[in-house]
């Protein structure tokens, strides 16, 4: 380990993260860096690190605390050391394993094109984790909030995020739609417009399987009923299409005796109501209007529901399979309005990169919106954990913002570093304040008889709750 990053004197105070077999090894005083971030950061940060201390120290006794250890990235960084991203900032996030940071400005005109996504990248943090769920008091457009409790994994390195791409005009641009159109594209009707800008949305088997066996264990640490792969393969279908057949690959393979597909539970359920079906018979249940398919097509579905009853029946089958976490799949525009109509049939979705930042902002929308939006970016044995909304440059140092995107997103840290106690003592917290109505002013305007506050009073309230709570356990 440095004696110092970027200048800046290691905490002797503290020890560092550990991380063998797949586990981390946590100290009495880890050393966590923290990217304090731009624009409102600043002050969000502030009120949040308050909150964070009070709680470790009230769960804890003092037995146990963080050892805060500052790195730079955004303006502060270009400022310091003329670099958005300096490597000993990133060297110290990989030395210690577990970070967190608040909202950071993307370079505008050349170099890095986000700061967000070139951390991810560099340190390979391929599962983008967005937990929704509503707090009461909450102010919500919809009519029921409380029953949106879901966990978004969100592929973080491939698919149009891997930003691979020409703009139009360039000579670059013009010999990739010149390679498409005369050797891939020549033999068919599809041509590329020669004002195009191109961009290539990979999607790979390792890129796909790693997140979702990562969703899957998190399902099953939780003792959750399902996992739903998000996808548009019903249109792309050798790179979202394949996203889905990997991801049901994967789960069937690695976690055979744990779950069952949406699909194998039809074929079960069928054979579990009348034992005497036969295969086409329950063929024809599963496909409606199987009788107009081709005939090879009639025999594929038979021939998958005789494996499926031959492989699994005797571990699954009888009424076993309503006790194994469910795998299934969904569109994505599908979706979108599945997570406003039924949200409580979701618990934790799997999904490419593209779709899961959209679908993370709309089930947001409904718990209260970006403002108290936690995330986290992990890896095998590194995470950085983030606020999910942007700098707002014109409210920076105002004292003004929702501080509840990175108090929840450390709420995660905690509990990722098995902490859970100050993890429960920051969200009961934060939700006896918000039904205190004492809320920063983008709740305030929209809650009737609420009283605005600060940045900094609403943790002033956030610690105060915590020692009442602290107080009514004892």
């Amino acid at each position: 380990m440095a004696g110092s990053y970027n200048s800046v004197p290691v905490p002797k105070d503290g020890a560092a993260i550990a991380y063998s077999g797949g586990k981390y090894q946590v100290p009495d005083n880890p050393i966590i860096p923290f990217i304090e971030g731009d624009g409102t950061g600043r002050d969000i940060w502030k009120a949040s690190v308050r909150v964070f201390d009070a709680a470790v120290q009230k769960a804890y006794q003092g037995k146990r605390k963080v050892a805060w250890y500052e790195v730079f990235a955004g303006e502060k960084a270009k400022d310091k050391f003329d670099n958005w991203l300096p490597d000993d900032s990133v060297n110290a996030i990989r030395e210690f394993r577990v970070a967190i940071k608040g909202p950071l400005t993307t370079p505008v005109g050349g170099g890095i094109r986000s700061l967000n996504v070139a951390l991810r990248q560099i340190m390979d943090l391929y599962s983008c984790i967005r937990p929704v769920r509503y707090y009461k008091g909450v102010p919500s457009p919809v009519k029921r909030p409380d029953l949106m409790n879901l966990t978004i994994f969100r592929e973080n390195t491939e698919d149009v995020y891997a930003g691979v791409e020409w703009e139009q005009g360039t000579a670059e641009a013009a010999k990739l739609i010149k390679f498409l159109n005369e050797d891939m594209l020549k033999s068919g009707k599809k041509q590329i417009r020669l004002d195009s800008g191109i961009g290539i949305k990979p999607i790979s088997i390792t890129g796909t399987k790693r997140l979702v066996r990562m969703a899957i264990q998190h399902a099953l640490k939780n003792n959750l009923k399902s996992v739903t792969l998000v996808h548009k393969g019903n249109i792309q279908k050798f790179t979202e299409g394949a996203f889905r057949k990997w991801g049901y690959e994967l789960a069937t393979e690695e976690f055979r005796d744990k779950v069952v597909t949406e699909r194998e539970s039809w074929i079960i359920d069928n054979q579990d109501k009348d034992p005497v079906l036969t295969s086409k018979e329950i063929a024809a249940m599963i496909e409606p209007g199987i009788e107009f398919a081709p005939e090879d097509f009639r025999k594929s579905v038979a021939k998958e529901v005789e494996t499926v009853l031959a492989n699994i029946y005797a571990t699954h089958g009888k009424g076993a399979w309503k006790k194994k976490l469910m795998i299934n799949d969904r569109i994505a525009d599908s979706i979108f309005q599945q997570v406003v109509t039924r949200p409580e049939e979701y618990q934790v979705l799997a999904t490419p990169n593209l779709n899961g930042d959209y679908i993370s902002d709309a089930c947001a929308a409904q718990v209260g919106g970006l403002g108290i939006a936690p995330g986290a970016n992990v890896g095998d044995g590194y995470a950085v954990f983030e606020a999910t909304h942007g700098t707002a440059p014109k409210y920076a140092d105002k004292d003004v913002i929702n501080p509840g995107s990175v108090m929840l997103s450390g709420v995660m840290m905690f509990r990722h570093l098995g902490w859970n106690e100050a993890a429960d003592l920051i969200e009961n917290s934060m939700e006896a304040t918000i039904m205190q109505k004492k809320v920063t002013y983008d709740f305030e305007r929209m809650m009737e008889g609420a009283t605005k506050v600060k940045t900094s009073e609403f943790g002033d309230s956030i610690i105060k709750n915590m020692g009442a709570l602290v107080g009514a356990a004892v």
